[in-house]
């Protein structure tokens, strides 16, 4: 199988191409990324040589090069997004154009040239907050961030090309995710790093937000999962069974350093912040799907990686 993963030089892109190019020992892979901000080289420097692996570097708006460069593939997985809430509310331009023009684009190109598969990786966020139970798949969207808005519109688009012109496509929801090579702007790298350097945890709030971790592997196992089992049209939601409010979230993974409360500070609220993240992962379930890492290893892991990657992310923070 030939795949075109969009976005792949990211933080959940580039974790999924080498877990494929282990996985699977005849698939192919095209990474096609723009190379912004979050999309780092250096997630990928392990697998560059790879036979079974190319980099084109291009913007999924660019329909032209899109158009040209799918010919072959048989499916394309899309991660190629604009993700920071905090970008979105101080300028949501760029997410608008990315995550809805930027799926419009492919979209259109996967119709052209007759792709087998489409796998659109989206957000829990786009379901909005909810204070007790959990969202399914089939419950309403109430984004409430620019970045969740421009996700829930890109839902909107795939599933319409799925109704209209029958493109085979799937759309998957997962919950926060954690774990190596994740940009320093999300709040465990972000904490971890600046932890490691003494520096202050800004803890948003009262801190009592709740998340649902998810471990990135175990989302790229999601997404294998659907890309290969999935019914096409459905939505899938992946989530990793892990809730917590971002305080205890602060003070465990502090409390796996070595470091000190202190170092923790209260910040102002972010502008529409979410109370509560949890979705429902049932119908994942069914097709097989079950996490294999716990989120007390996991997150030791991920503190692990930081540590011992200085290198990497600290060319980054600059």
């Amino acid at each position: 199988m030939k795949l075109f993963v969009t976005g792949g030089a990211g933080f959940i892109g580039s974790n999924f191409i080498r877990y494929i190019l282990k996985k699977y020992p005849k698939y192919i892979i095209i990474n096609y990324d723009k190379l912004t901000y979050a999309g780092n080289p250096d997630n990928l420097r392990d697998v560059e040589k790879n036979p079974r692996y190319k980099f084109i570097k291009g913007d999924i708006c660019d329909f032209n090069t899109v158009n040209k460069n799918i010919k072959s593939v048989d499916a394309i997985i899309n991660f190629a997004a604009e993700t920071h809430v905090d970008r979105s509310i101080l300028s949501g331009g760029e997410f608008i154009k990315t995550n809805v023009n930027g799926t419009y684009s492919l979209l259109e190109a996967a119709r052209q040239n007759n792709i087998k598969k489409f796998v659109h990786v989206s957000t829990d966020e786009v379901y909005g907050s909810i204070l007790k139970g959990s969202f399914t798949e089939k419950s309403h969207l109430s984004p409430n961030s620019p970045y969740s808005a421009s996700k829930a519109s890109s839902d909107l688009l795939v599933r319409s090309y799925f109704v209209t012109y029958g493109l085979p496509a799937i759309i998957t929801r997962c919950s926060n995710n954690y774990g190596p090579y994740q940009y320093p702007e999300k709040v465990i790298p972000l904490f971890v790093t600046n932890a490691l350097q003494n520096k202050e945890l800004p803890l948003y709030g009262d801190g009592k937000n709740v998340r649902d971790w998810l471990y990135v592997e175990d989302h790229c196992l999601g997404i294998d999962i659907v890309l290969h089992k999935g019914k096409l049209g459905e939505i899938y939601n992946i989530g990793g069974g892990v809730e917590m409010t971002n305080i205890e979230l602060t003070k465990t993974i502090l409390n796996i350093m070595g470091k000190p409360e202190t170092l923790i500070k209260r910040v102002a609220d972010r502008l529409g912040h979410d109370r509560r993240y949890s979705i429902n992962c049932a119908k994942i379930k069914r097709l097989g799907y079950k996490p294999k890492f716990s989120f007390a290893k996991a997150i030791k892991n991920t503190v692990k990686w930081y540590s011992e990657n200085e290198k990497i992310w600290r060319k980054l923070t600059k």
